[in-house]
């Protein structure tokens, strides 16, 4: 007799949101109001992933700053590995009244603020590792609200706005984390710990809450179906293999952040090793706010234009830039020279933001699913960063100047460390380029 298997339950599919600005056009208000967490968090981020951590350091654990700053990096980014494949399904199928998106970002920005406070107090109590433990509480709470997040432009822009709307991400990322830079830079350089901290959370919370009530989220409503936890990380790699446009996007933004994140942490010390500046936290606000102003304004033209040109010119001219800049990078001899180079390093790397978010949302397997699927492209700005940063402090500790690493003194590294890393992050961003032409779904 033929074996009959017995019934199975149906799936419920995922019912489907409609956006408030369906068949609208948003106005300048609409993307600012829509994109402000993003102001609040790189205000944050900024300053500290730019010269306060490295600044940090320098006084935590002044006999290998860089590979204490690469540990940061690492252990501190498993949060944003992990929890955006977990939160963007849960915000996925969130039926709160108060919309999909907004809970978590409520309960993330709350445990956010308890990181960036205990930083304050670990900092002042001179404590590397109870600064590790908070930066780990702060990366958990950031990386619930911004988990879901990431699912505001897919859920409530509409597809042919999606380039101007990534501008505007662009825009208030990278201003905001001008101010951070800009603002951390100045302050941690005097040693004002108190007012640099102070700073960053009363920035954050002003626009964590504009974001909050800014957002105008429509309910989910109806049965969602159930989350299978095993199949549903089984199933992350899917989307990877089944959706070609998908994957190339993912590798791509990979390698930009691989390259990206193998520089960047360590700027300031560039400047004190190889440029010889006398105030290193200082111009490292300075040289990489101007970076970001010229990323500031190259990031909202970028946005705009590829919503007429397509995305991938944008790109590859990007991609040129930033990776020809990070060569030039090992051969200024002077401040002057270094910030020129940086200032045409910000024009590409902001044109390159400012189409980042458009080309993810322009190739997500399943509108339904744009929390999981923008979670599984997360992975591809974080893990580089791990990777990117780890690697790249190991390198400087390999050419440690010997002498310098003292228990009272910071650490100097020798120039041949610094051109190994920019010539890696040239190569990065020239390949990632290069890999866009094999994606075919958008222009």
């Amino acid at each position: 007799m033929p074996v009959i298997d017995p019934p199975t339950e149906p799936q419920i599919p995922m019912p489907s949101v409609t956006s408030p600005f369906a068949g609208k056009r948003l106005r300048m208000f609409d993307h600012l109001r829509l994109s402000a967490y993003w102001f609040g968090s790189n205000f944050v981020w900024g300053a500290l992933l730019g010269p306060v951590m490295s600044e940090q350091m320098t006084k935590l654990a002044p006999q290998d700053s860089a590979r204490a700053l690469a540990q940061l990096y690492f252990f501190g980014a498993f949060p944003a590995l992990f929890l955006p494949l977990i939160i963007g399904v849960l915000s996925d199928r969130c039926t709160s009244v108060y919309g999909r998106r907004k809970p978590y970002i409520f309960l993330g920005g709350l445990l956010a603020m308890v990181g960036l406070a205990g930083l304050f107090f670990a900092s002042m109590a001179n404590s590397f590792a109870g600064f590790l433990t908070c930066y780990f509480v702060l990366q958990i709470g950031s990386n619930i609200a911004l988990s879901a997040f990431m699912g505001i432009i897919p859920d409530l822009v509409p597809a042919d706005q999606h380039g101007i709307a990534s501008g505007y991400m662009a825009f208030m990322s990278q201003f905001s984390t001008l101010g951070g830079v800009f603002l951390g830079g100045k302050l941690i350089s005097n040693g004002n710990i108190p007012l640099t901290y102070g700073l960053l959370g009363g920035v954050f919370v002003v626009f964590f809450l504009v974001s909050l009530a800014g957002i105008p989220e429509n309910k989910l409503t109806g049965p969602v179906p159930a989350i299978n936890w095993r199949n549903h990380f089984g199933s992350l790699i899917h989307p990877l293999i089944e959706y070609p446009d998908f994957r190339w996007v993912w590798i791509t933004r990979g390698l930009m952040m691989l390259g990206f994140y193998s520089m960047s942490p360590y700027i300031l010390y560039y400047l004190r090793d190889v440029i010889h500046v006398k105030n290193p936290a200082d111009t490292a606000g300075m040289v990489l706010g101007i970076i970001l102003l010229g990323a500031t304004v190259s990031g909202v033209v970028g946005g705009t234009l590829s919503d007429r040109t397509g995305r991938k010119p944008i790109v590859y001219g990007s991609s040129i830039i930033i990776g020809v800049t990070s060569l030039a990078f090992i051969f200024c001899k002077n401040l002057e020279q270094a910030t020129v180079v940086g200032i045409f390093f910000g024009l590409g790397y902001g044109a390159y933001i400012s189409v980042d978010w458009a080309l993810g949302t322009d190739v997500l397997p399943i509108q339904q699913d744009a929390g999981k699927d923008m979670g599984i492209w997360h992975v591809a700005m974080i893990l580089p960063q791990q990777i990117g940063a780890l690697l790249a402090g190991e390198v400087l500790q390999l050419f440690a100047i010997p002498g310098t690493h003292t228990k009272d003194s910071p650490g100097l590294y020798a120039w041949g460390g610094y051109a190994v890393i920019f010539s890696f992050s040239a190569v990065c961003f020239l390949v990632g380029g290069y890999l866009l032409r094999f994606i075919k779904g958008t222009r």
